[in-house]
């Protein structure tokens, strides 16, 4: 029986699009298409009601338990992190304490929560140690471990996780994956990198279950779970949440704030204690077993697979559009445009839309994520204005594309073309792209 239990969460906020969809003006530059895209003041308001529900009180929470023994780790995007520099430095400086504490370890997560991994493998690596820098740099921890977007990991992911330097990733323990093997254990696909197997079951019993009175667990006692816990067969257990589980997805009066205060206490009287992630694999790491990966992503979100993502008309033509914008983003040669061609691909604007078509309990998670703002617009102009983000941030980066620029310029007076020539020198004098601090885009 594992006495072992291995705590993660993820932190992550969206940047998300400005509906109706917003015309660029003919010859905007680089700043005047991303100020088109995003709807900073909405994000604004999610991430401050996010935070008084959810934020301080679940990090405060977890600070008291980590000085009082309890063993955790939480990953950031930096699309999360970003909104906080702008938006609320106090809560950035009271994570910042959280992370800083021994017992807590700081992962490595996908720095804008995008699907860049099926775009360009290179890149993603390229992002992902860049990633790493930036986390050092805002929480003073290294990270070892990473966790890709939507926990999505296959066996490309594990080779580019390799390239990029880090001894561990994630995965959703979904039986199509495992077969017989148990999410209880460490595993590897065929190099150095270790996989942490999440527990679907006991991790969904609290992030997704916990407050479902049409649940025959409900009520969830701090008691039966450590039991549970306890009474898993395994080195450890891996148990994956949102850190919005606390206060938001599960709101105050639920219980969950009184369920997790209990839980350590619960789990040492039954003899079982917590590890790090970064402790686990220094005491399982040697034994770790092999675990044969997909090509195509298995994902915790949905059903495991990225049809979650993907399943519907409309998913599929964001999709396409995602890829048609860093396409053209990375023929501009402009770091800023590919910048927020990235941005673009963040996974929530794929899943925000996974209502379209479908019903049942994946489909209602779905739509209740989505901005009530947009539903003003109702269903189907939503997915219309939606693309027409996308197709008017296109026609505006042609006018960036270098073949374009060149066929400009030739009307231009000499004296303006000279000045432009000495302004692209000073530009390629800059750091490249992964080696800036902001990859060319202002902090909000």
């Amino acid at each position: 029986m594992a006495t072992e239990i291995v705590v993660y969460m993820v932190v992550h906020q969206p940047r998300r699009l400005k509906l109706p969809a917003q015309p660029v003006p003919c010859g905007a530059s680089s700043d005047d298409i991303i100020h088109c895209v995003f709807d900073e003041a909405m994000n604004e308001r999610y991430f401050r009601y996010v935070a008084e529900r959810c934020y301080y009180p679940a990090a405060e929470t977890f600070l008291r338990l980590a000085r009082n023994g309890m063993k955790l780790s939480i990953g950031f995007s930096l699309s999360w992190v970003y909104q906080a520099e702008q938006w609320d430095r106090s809560l950035l400086a009271l994570f910042q304490e959280l992370i800083a504490e021994p017992n807590v370890e700081l992962i490595g997560v996908e720095p804008y929560h995008s699907f860049l991994f099926l775009f360009d493998l290179p890149l993603f690596v390229q992002r992902m140690r860049w990633m790493r820098e930036e986390l050092t740099r805002i929480f003073g921890k290294r990270p070892r471990v990473t966790d890709t977007t939507e926990m999505c990991m296959s066996a490309c992911l594990y080779d580019a996780i390799a390239e990029a330097g880090f001894e561990a990733g994630m995965l959703d323990g979904r039986g199509w994956v495992m077969e017989w093997r148990e999410p209880t254990h460490l595993y590897h696909y065929d190099g150095a990198p270790r996989l942490f197997c999440r527990h679907l079951d006991l991790s969904d019993d609290v992030g997704y279950r916990f407050s479902n009175r049409t649940w025959s667990g409900f009520p969830l006692y701090a008691e039966q779970y450590a039991d549970w816990l306890r009474h898993t067969w395994g080195d450890f257990v891996f148990i994956g949440w949102d850190f919005e589980t606390f206060g938001e997805h599960h709101r105050y009066h639920s219980g969950i704030f009184d369920f997790i205060q209990h839980l350590p206490h619960e789990l040492h009287q039954r003899g079982a204690s917590f590890l790090t992630p970064g402790e686990a694999l220094d005491h399982f790491g040697a034994q770790a077993y092999q675990l044969p990966l997909p090509i195509f992503p298995t994902t915790w979100a949905g059903s495991g697979g990225m049809d979650f993502f993907l399943g519907n008309s409309a998913q599929q033509a964001i999709f396409q559009l995602m890829l048609a914008t860093f396409g053209v983003a990375s023929l501009t040669e402009d770091p800023k445009l590919l910048d927020l061609a990235l941005w673009m691909a963040q996974s929530d604007n794929l899943h925000l839309i996974q209502w379209f078509g479908r019903s049942g309990s994946q489909a209602e998670v779905s739509a209740y994520f989505t901005p009530r703002e947009w539903w003003d617009l109702g269903p189907e102009r939503i997915i219309v204005e939606q693309q027409n983000v996308y197709r008017n941030v296109i026609r505006a980066m042609e006018r960036h594309l270098p073949a374009q620029r060149t066929h400009d310029t030739l009307a231009l007076p000499a004296a303006t073309i000279a000045l432009r020539s000495r302004g692209a020198k000073r530009l390629a004098t800059q750091p490249a792209p992964h080696e800036r601090e902001l990859l060319g885009i202002e902090r909000y």
